[in-house]
């Protein structure tokens, strides 16, 4: 047994998914879990993600060695500051929010006169599914995970965070929150917008009826990001808004030069552009850890 009670406030897929990779691998010795409604409480207990879950925060919260934020960012300082009355000392507070800045400059000065204290991080793991019922054991491993430190994060504090991932599976790493969000701007926030766009233009009622009939495996597969959570996905957009702008300004550079190079006819521009993305994408794959079948970018 690695932790006492982790209490995870937020059972959807990625909430249900810590709850039941805790419980296969007897890695705490109670795992509880909040929810809004008491029809997804239910569902955790139906399927074992949880040892207890309750609509009740502050029973979920009490006595945990380490609270986990699995909601949408928008959600998160409403439900620390409701969970602050009820932590003990030396708790440990982080979140799976996809993006970081925003969520520590808000949660981190909540905790500085509280004996608890907050880490964030950002298991780089998902699906394009929702709700506790989606959720799996294996979601996190081999997983990448952010941790999230600054200057007036506990050492001790920091560590464990570290350990509760790893022992889920996680190959964690740290970054300032302002780097992290820098980075999955254009790892991960940029392709859900992509995606989304791709399946607004191609099957939007403007278009031919008939032409989805000819969107096969390829639009398929490019589109499943589309697929997430519009309230979480909105929540990610405005929160990390200036550094997805810059990554979406630099996506249309790039699409201009692509477009530049039809309109002159430049076989040989087009190739080199087709022939570099290739090149660049093996690579990627060759030293890509594929954490599973249905993992994609996520929250």
């Amino acid at each position: 047994m690695q932790f006492n009670k982790v209490a995870i406030v937020g059972m959807g897929l990625l909430g249900g998914s810590l709850g039941r990779a805790l419980r296969e691998g007897r890695l705490a010795s109670c795992v509880a879990g909040y929810a809004r409604r008491p029809a997804t409480v239910e569902e955790c207990l139906q399927i074992g993600a949880v040892d207890s879950a309750s609509t009740d925060l502050a029973a979920v919260v009490q006595n945990a060695e380490i609270v986990l934020l699995c909601t949408p960012v928008g959600q998160m300082g409403p439900l620390a500051r409701l969970c602050l009355p009820h932590l003990s000392p030396g708790t440990v507070v982080s979140d799976v929010g996809s993006t970081k800045a925003s969520v520590v400059r808000e949660l981190e000065p909540l905790f500085e006169s509280s004996p608890a204290s907050f880490i964030g991080s950002h298991p780089m793991a998902g699906s394009e599914q929702t709700g506790v019922l989606a959720s799996r054991a294996d979601l996190y491993r081999h997983a990448r995970c952010v941790i999230t430190p600054t200057a007036k994060s506990l050492p001790e504090a920091v560590l464990k965070v570290h350990a509760l991932w790893r022992a889920v599976g996680a190959r964690t790493l740290e970054l300032s929150p302002e780097q992290h969000d820098q980075w999955v701007a254009r790892s991960s926030h940029l392709p859900q917008v992509l995606a989304s766009v791709l399946a607004h233009h191609v099957l939007g009622p403007e278009q031919p009826a008939g032409l989805s009939d000819l969107c096969a495996t390829g639009f398929r597969d490019t589109t499943r990001l589309a697929s997430g959570s519009p309230e979480m996905w909105r929540d990610i957009a405005l929160s990390n808004r200036e550094a997805l702008r810059e990554a979406l300004r630099a996506w249309s550079a790039e699409l201009a030069r692509f477009d530049a190079a039809l309109a002159g006819e430049n076989a040989g521009a087009i190739g080199e552009f087709l022939q570099e993305a290739r090149e660049r994408r093996d690579a990627w794959l060759r030293g890509f850890c594929n954490p599973g079948p249905e993992n994609g970018s996520r929250p």
